[in-house]
Formats: structure tokens, C-alpha cells, sequence
């Protein structure tokens, strides 16, 4: 047989059931027809966004400089509100670019995801009260609107589902998370159910962060490995590189345990569908790694990767596609047994990257409107 050709292996992705989304946005592509070509030939079907990558999309090149300049200084607009207008065309222009994979899978697909701002994290009301009007601002299906996977995010995303509103619930590190999100899409289900509402059109997605969770491990263990010498070195060394994929197929296994039974089952009836785990933070951090292995061993059916762009051409061009997320779920505890064995609490890990990962979008939202601030008044 053949070998596959360079842009099959996308397709031959999708085919195996997981739906490539692009985490990448930006005005150029959205109208130079690159964006367009990538949902033809690439099968790409969704895209995500995020203030880090809205901070680098404005301050490259000139795509927003006519906008700003239109609306100017004299508008009264603070920069958090001039953000939210620039950003909300963008998005509403990406959910049209997609809306035709959207129509085509009856709202299996399709998707772009806005964020709100980092600032409402740790409150449920503020967090319900901002998707709501981003929801409402850009207006249209095949939105999703991201929520941060806290305490109080898993609260407000029991009552967005509840009132319609597709929700990427972002910042997953720990299988418990998962599963506290998981239970509130279930019941914001069944919240509308009883409520006598349609659930057959509402979508969500578990964003769970993958690379990021071995590039903290890996630091802890060259630490306790610079402690030791000779064997127990190198077995402490030797599970470097390995958490993230075992923490991300526990969570698989936990998806498909919940979306089983008689309480989905009642649900899935209505034509509701899973909430998909999306595998998020994907590209390979470490140059001593493959550079798409986060993509080649997390394969499987009613799954989601967000790539940013490197990676996935680097997949077009290299890329191995099997069936893998739940290849050896008895090897992902053990490994993890393992880790614990010599010191490494995969809890302690994932609690200070969701602090970490908040406050890293946090403060590039800041960045992010001061540069705005700036270019705006600069345009004027």
C-alpha cells in the first residue's frame, strides 16, 4: 500500500473520529481565503481562541489598524471594551467561516471559542453574566463561549447549559476537574429537561491541557534526579515525558464511564451528545521530544485537539494516525503510581498549573489592552 500523502493525514485524523480545531486566530487569515482552504482541504472544523493569542494576533502587522482607527479615541470605549468589539468580529467571522461544517454535522461541529476575561475567574455570577453577553454579542450557533475550569467556572457552566449557551469549559489539568465539569453539563441537561427545553442543538467541549503537565513534571523529576546517582537516577529520569499523556487517557476513561449508563442514556435520547474531552496545549515544549506526539498518542472517537498552527503542519507532514487515547489505560495508572513512588504529586502539579495558567491569561489580558490602548491612540 502506498504511504499516505502529506495532506491525508489530516483527514485520516478526523476519520478516526477526533476533530481538528485550530487554536489560532487572526483577522488575515479570515479574509485571505486561508482559513477557508484549511476547512477544505485540511479538514479542520473548529477553532479556538484566547487572550494570549488575540494579545500576539493585534500587535503583528497592521490587519486591525483600520478598525481602530475608525472607532478612535474619541468613542468613549475603555480597552477592555474596545478588545471585546474587535475580538467579537473576528469571531463572529470565523463561526460564518465554519457555519457550513456546523450545518453539515447538525451541530455536532463547527465551532470557535471566545473566552471570557481572565478577571472573573473566581466568581460564578460575573463569569454567567460576561458569556451571556458575549453570547449574545456575537450571535450566532455555532459559538462557544470558554469558561475557566474552577470551582466557581463548573457552577456558571451548570447555568449557561441550563440556559442554552454552548460552553468550552478551558484550564483542565486534573482528572477531578474533569469530572466536576462533567456533572455540571449533566446537570445543566437535565435542568432544561425539566424545564420542558430543547437539548439537541447545545454543545460542549472539556478543554484538558496536556504538555504543560510534563514540562512542570519533568522539572520536578531532574530535580529529585540531580539527588540520586546511577540506577535510581535513571528511573527517575526515565518517567520524564509520560505524565501528561497518562493523565489525559484517566480522563478519557472517565468520559466514557460517564457518558454511560442509564442517566445519559435518558439524555442521549432527547439527542443530546457528549460533552467531548478537548485536548488542548498540544504542542511538544521539549525540542527532545517528538514534536506531535501529544496529537499521535491521544487519538480516538468523540474527541477534540486544538492545534496551534506549527504543529499541526508538522502533522500533515509526518504525522501517525492509530487509535491510541485508550491504548494502555492500565500502564497510564501505573506510571502514575510511579511518579508518586518517587516523590512527585500529580495533585500539587495540576493545582498550581490551573493557578499559573490563570494568571498567565490574566496578565496577557492586561498586555493586551494596554498595547490596544496604545496602537489606538496611536491610529488616532
Amino acid at each position: 500500500m502506498a504511504p499516505p500523502t502529506t495532506a491525508s493525514r489530516l483527514q485520516q485524523l478526523h476519520d478516526a473520529g477526533q476533530s481538528l480545531w485550530l487554536d489560532f486566530i487572526d483577522r488575515t487569515i479570515l479574509r485571505n481565503g486561508d482559513l477557508a482552504r484549511r476547512i477544505r482541504d485540511d479538514a479542520l472544523t473548529g477553532m479556538t481562541s484566547n487572550p494570549t493569542i488575540f494579545e500576539k494576533a493585534l500587535a503583528e502587522g497592521t490587519a486591525y489598524d483600520a478598525q481602530l482607527a475608525a472607532v478612535g479615541t474619541e468613542s468613549g470605549l475603555t480597552p477592555q471594551a474596545l478588545f471585546e468589539l474587535v475580538e467579537t468580529d473576528d469571531v463572529r467571522a470565523a463561526c460564518d467561516a465554519f457555519r457550513a461544517v456546523y450545518d453539515a454535522t447538525r451541530g455536532a461541529d463547527g465551532y470557535v471559542s471566545i473566552e471570557v476575561s481572565p478577571g472573573v475567574a473566581s466568581d460564578a455570577t460575573r463569569t454567567v453574566d460576561e458569556a451571556r453577553r458575549l453570547w449574545a454579542t456575537v450571535d450566532r450557533p455555532n459559538v462557544m463561549i470558554k469558561v475557566p475550569g474552577t470551582t466557581e467556572g463548573a457552577r456558571a457552566v451548570r447555568e449557561l447549559i441550563a440556559a442554552g449557551i454552548n460552553v468550552n469549559i478551558t484550564l483542565l489539568f486534573a482528572v477531578e476537574a474533569h469530572a466536576r465539569v462533567i456533572e455540571a453539563y449533566l446537570a445543566g441537561l437535565e435542568e432544561r429537561v425539566r424545564a420542558g427545553l430543547a437539548v439537541d442543538r447545545l454543545a460542549s467541549v472539556a478543554s484538558f491541557f496536556v504538555s504543560r503537565v510534563d514540562t512542570e513534571i519533568d522539572k520536578r523529576l531532574d530535580g529529585l534526579a540531580a539527588q540520586h546517582t546511577d540506577a535510581e537516577r535513571a528511573r527517575i529520569l526515565a518517567l520524564k515525558g509520560k505524565a501528561a499523556i497518562a493523565n489525559a487517557r484517566l480522563a478519557y476513561r472517565l468520559f466514557r464511564q460517564q457518558f454511560d449508563g442509564p442517566r445519559w442514556t435518558a439524555l442521549a435520547a432527547r439527542g443530546q451528545r457528549v460533552q467531548r474531552p478537548l485536548w488542548a496545549s498540544t504542542s511538544t515544549k521539549n525540542p527532545a521530544y517528538r514534536d506531535v506526539m501529544y496529537v499521535e498518542q491521544l487519538i480516538g472517537p468523540d474527541t477534540v485537539n486544538t492545534l496551534p498552527p506549527a504543529t499541526l503542519e508538522a502533522f500533515r507532514d509526518h504525522g501517525v494516525v492509530a487509535r491510541t487515547i485508550d491504548a494502555d489505560v492500565a500502564g497510564a495508572e501505573s506510571m502514575l503510581r510511579d511518579l508518586a513512588a518517587v516523590g512527585v504529586s500529580l495533585d500539587a502539579v495540576t493545582d498550581q498549573l490551573l493557578v499559573e495558567g490563570i494568571a498567565s491569561f490574566r496578565k496577557s489580558f492586561e498586555s493586551l489592552l494596554a498595547g490596544l490602548d496604545r496602537k489606538a491612540h496611536a491610529l488616532a
